[in-house]
């Protein structure tokens, strides 16, 4: 890639999932050059998120030929840039687990009663049962744009932390948004980074990287997020984040 620009590229664009988009766009940040976001993997919530249409592969080139221009949020934990989120807790353990990929929502269903209380290896799991941190917040529960985020330029984090069963109130759920964030521990933390099993080593800091990307998108897109209502439940946005943290990339 770093060759390409060197030879004389004056743009770059990914054809893949989200985990492959943030390589190249982290790149692209670094070096000001238009990136252009080719939705060819999986689920491709980055490429909803900018307002791509992700049934028209081939069509998301045209950016670069028909598109306007615009800077977007990247963010980063430890360094390592995300595009969508990364999640701790009971979603990250369940991204670890073998047959993630052949079997989602089984894996999940399986990692959940043990981060709500029960008892696994003899010792009670500590609350919370999960965190997810995003480059921009979310919108949860089940209104129309539920699992998008309305922008991607407003450089800041969401946080969302979901409660193990005894310390969850009201809403099982509580969210805010902040430019960083810091978790501590003692010892390497499991995650899931845009879908990708990964080891953090501790402490765990997240920044926004506000309005780093110039991103380039065809005229004949959306060129702007689904979201449109807040959410309206504390389980269904429990539901959203479990769907946000275990999508495939």
């Amino acid at each position: 890639m770093r060759d390409a620009v060197a030879g004389g590229a004056d743009g770059l664009a990914m054809a893949g999932g989200d985990g492959s988009q943030a390589v190249v766009a982290s790149i692209a940040a670094e070096l000001d050059l238009p990136y252009a976001c080719v939705p060819a993997g999986t689920r491709n919530h980055f490429a909803l998120d900018l307002g791509v249409d992700r049934d028209d592969v081939v069509g998301a080139l045209d950016a670069f030929v028909d598109g306007g221009e615009r800077r977007v949020d990247l963010a980063d934990v430890n360094g390592q840039v995300f595009v969508n989120n990364v999640s701790l807790g009971v979603y990250a353990e369940a991204v670890q687990r073998p047959g993630y990929r052949e079997a989602k929502l089984r894996t999940l269903l399986d990692a959940i009663p043990e981060a709500f209380g029960h008892r696994a290896s003899g010792k009670e799991l500590d609350s919370p049962a999960a965190i997810l941190v995003s480059n921009d917040p979310y919108r949860l529960g089940h209104a129309v744009g539920s699992g998008t985020r309305p922008s991607i330029d407003a450089g800041v984090l969401g946080i969302a932390v979901l409660d193990s069963e005894e310390h969850a109130g009201r809403n099982p759920w509580r969210e805010w948004a902040t430019p960083t964030f810091e978790v501590p521990a003692d010892h390497p933390v499991k995650a899931g980074i845009d879908g990708e099993a990964a080891e953090l080593e501790p402490p765990l800091r997240f920044a926004s990287r506000p309005r780093a990307l110039r991103v380039r998108i065809t005229h004949r897109h959306p060129g702007a997020s689904p979201s449109a209502h807040l959410p309206d439940s504390g389980w269904a946005a429990v539901r959203a984040l479990g769907r946000l943290a275990l999508l495939g990339r």
